[in-house]
């Protein structure tokens, strides 16, 4: 049996509990807080209907080539033409110079095209080629002055075909043997002949109406393993050392090359032949682009 005296402190304990228990839980006279009234936020900003210029759609250049070309500033206006002379002394003038021009970089004239200072002077010791003159800085000129033809001793159907031979692939040396040339001369005709070409090119390709493009690039060391004079480990080592590709962008309905360029195979690259291609398309033409698996 328990004893009266732990009994007695078990009901006392019992009793403390359960007054705290009431004085925790019992409801108090404690003030409410009143509640908050909410702020008043920033009235609506007033939208103006004024219509408001296009800025126009944000271009962000995709290449080196065209961030050049957006911070290139703009050029001085061309050059006013000098004054067109008219000849009132001696016979009327046969010969038709409005093509040539004084190449003279000092002379007022010089470059001008169809100006009245160019006169045909005859054909010096009997030459194949007339001499013209200038009228206005007096110095005297070659007709074929600037052009392959210039200084050549030959004949120009040789030069012609001989570029031409150059032109549907066949090699310098075999060139050389067919017509009977020096190889170092056909070599020589071929890098003049470049010259020429890269500015006719640059005279003529522009402002172009094209509805396809093809763009394909190729190994330049396939041709020599083709032609023999490199085996093919040579070719797969100068690869592998220094890779380089020949690009090509042609319009496959009139077969016209639009662009040409030596490079390795890189996005770079890829984008600069693209950036020639659109050099010479006129401003309002989209043509369709056809590619092989190259995702540049």
């Amino acid at each position: 049996m328990v004893s009266q005296h732990v009994f007695y402190q078990l009901v006392l304990l019992g009793l403390l509990w359960l007054f705290l228990m009431l004085h925790v839980m019992w409801p108090s006279d404690r003030p409410v807080p009143a509640p908050r009234l909410p702020q008043p936020g920033p009235p609506p900003r007033k939208r103006s209907k004024e219509p408001k210029p296009f800025a126009g759609l944000p271009r962000q250049p995709h290449c080196d080539a065209c961030a050049q070309a957006l911070e290139t500033p703009t050029l001085p206006p061309p050059p006013v033409p000098p004054p067109k002379l008219t000849s009132t002394r001696g016979r009327r003038r046969h010969i038709d110079t409005s093509h040539h021009f004084c190449p003279d970089p000092h002379c007022a004239y010089g470059g001008w095209l169809g100006r009245g200072n160019i006169s045909s002077n005859g054909h010096p010791s009997r030459g194949p080629w007339r001499q013209l003159h200038c009228s206005r800085c007096g110095s005297y000129f070659l007709e074929t002055h600037g052009t392959l033809l210039h200084g050549k001793r030959v004949s120009v159907d040789l030069i012609v075909h001989v570029i031409g031979c150059l032109a549907e692939g066949l090699g310098i040396r075999g060139t050389a043997r067919v017509f009977e040339v020096d190889p170092n001369t056909v070599l020589q005709w071929l890098v003049e002949a470049t010259d020429q070409l890269r500015a006719f090119s640059r005279y003529f390709l522009h402002d172009l109406h094209v509805r396809q493009v093809q763009l394909d690039e190729l190994y330049a060391v396939l041709s020599a393993l083709k032609d023999g004079k490199v085996n093919e480990a040579e070719a797969i080592e100068c690869l592998s050392r220094s890779p380089q590709w020949v690009w090509v962008a042609m319009d496959p309905e009139s077969k016209l090359v639009l662009a040409l360029d030596v490079g390795e195979r890189t996005l770079a690259m890829a984008q600069r032949v693209v950036h020639q291609v659109a050099q010479v398309l006129a401003p309002d033409c989209a043509p369709l682009f056809l590619t092989d698996g190259f995702r540049a």
